[in-house]
């Protein structure tokens, strides 16, 4: 009888290599597909914490409104002795300041009032540092807004969120009759609004820095952070921004100082104020010779959001503005009265010019 024999083989369990490299390349594309979509949930959170911080402000605002039957000032306070800024605060105490109250920051705001010996009440210069005030709120704040550009020097208190100065780009720095909301030691009125509280904005966010970087290197400081300086025929042309920058950086040469949410406390304009000129994240710009204290400037909202910047009305209400709301023509002056030269977003900005508003 013939016999077969059987070799025993043993069985041995595994992926093979091939199996290998197809279970990491899934892995892989499903790690690339849930970045992008924990990235944008993380931003939806920090938009939302963002829109928060401005309700909370237009809060402040009616509250203090209801108190002194009018809004605050975008900058005041009280006189000094020239270049002793221990003496007062030389009239340009921002806004900020005297709506803490209604922020929950009683404590702060009697601290300031009060002086420390050295400095007198009401505070120093606003844009003096002193350890009473160097630490602003956190709700003034954007958590969308990341660290410093790496040019900054060190500030007095950094904040994200802007007064509206209206449509205008003359003279927004020390008149008291701009068509915004906020002006120079004058406050506006709830009845002072004629275009209506839902179709007029108070406030709005801007990139914070504080640098004084005169002439910039190609593609080395983005168009939504700082001013341009020295730019001619701003009041007349308010375009003439967009010749400055490439699209995303200003060009090499151009002068540019960051001065936007370096001092929460200091009342001028291209420090805590913006105009509805240009669009959300459009380049910044003045005459002034070397960007200090600028009277005519164009500054937008600018924000880390995609698409746009978040805007606070003037009924307590935050609506998302986007980079392409309608500007008019930015190739003629604003009257200083009448309808806004700027479209909607020019509108949105006079408090009575008497435009019609349509959805935005």
């Amino acid at each position: 009888m013939r016999v077969t024999a059987y070799r025993s083989r043993t069985a041995y369990g595994g992926f093979t290599l091939v199996e290998l490299l197809v279970v990491i390349a899934i892995i892989g594309i499903l790690i690339a597909l849930l970045l992008p979509a924990v990235q944008a949930a993380r931003e939806a959170a920090r938009r939302s914490q963002c829109t928060n911080n401005l309700k909370q402000l237009g809060l402040a605002h009616h509250n203090y409104h209801d108190t002194n039957k009018v809004f605050v000032y975008r900058k005041g306070g009280t006189g000094y002795v020239s270049g002793q800024c221990n003496t007062g605060n030389a009239n340009r105490r921002s806004g900020f300041v005297s709506i803490l109250p209604y922020m929950e920051q009683t404590a702060l705001y009697d601290q300031i009032m009060a002086g420390d010996g050295t400095v007198a009440p009401e505070g120093p210069c606003g844009w003096s540092g002193w350890s009473v005030w160097d630490d602003a709120p956190d709700m003034l704040l954007c958590p969308s807004d990341g660290s410093l550009p790496a040019l900054s020097t060190s500030p007095n208190g950094m904040h994200n969120y802007a007064f509206c100065v209206g449509d205008q780009v003359n003279s927004n720095r020390d008149d008291q009759s701009v068509r915004g909301i906020f002006s120079y030691r004058l406050g506006t009125k709830i009845a002072d609004i004629l275009d209506g509280t839902s179709n007029t904005i108070m406030m709005s966010e801007r990139l914070k820095a504080e640098f004084h970087q005169g002439s910039v290197a190609a593609a080395s400081v983005e168009h939504v952070i700082g001013a341009a300086f020295a730019v001619g025929g701003v009041t007349t042309s308010p375009n003439v921004c967009y010749t400055v920058t490439d699209g995303k950086y200003y060009t090499a040469g151009t002068g540019v100082r960051g001065e936007f949410g370096g001092n929460w406390t200091d009342g001028q304009p291209e420090n805590i104020a913006f105009n509805t000129v240009l669009p959300p994240n459009a380049p910044s710009c003045g005459d002034d010779s070397d960007g200090n204290d600028m009277t005519n400037i164009v500054i937008p909202p600018a924000s880390r959001h995609p698409g746009g910047a978040n805007c606070l009305l003037a009924d307590g209400s935050v609506r998302f503005v986007s980079e392409t709301i309608d500007t008019g023509d930015l190739s003629v002056a604003q009257p200083s009265s009448g309808a806004s030269r700027y479209g909607i977003w020019g509108a949105l900005g006079s408090k009575a010019g008497g435009e019609p508003i349509s959805d935005f």
